[in-house]
């Protein structure tokens, strides 16, 4: 396994939340528990698949 790091540029005002998965199920979890927790919040969150035709999926 090869691990290399980027540096992310996020704007000063920004709370970043970046995670791995191996799973979409997973990315659901992360938007159920965003959207439950604060209803009103503004967010985005991508999905890149790795397998199939390697879609991106977005919401927010």
């Amino acid at each position: 396994m090869e691990l290399i790091s980027i540096k992310i540029d996020a704007p000063p005002d920004t709370n970043l939340i970046l995670s791995q998965t191996h799973f979409i199920k997973t990315a659901e979890d992360l938007y159920e528990a965003l959207i439950t927790s604060v209803p009103v919040i503004k967010f985005g969150l991508a999905f890149c698949e790795a397998s199939g035709k390697c879609l991106i999926r977005s919401e927010g």
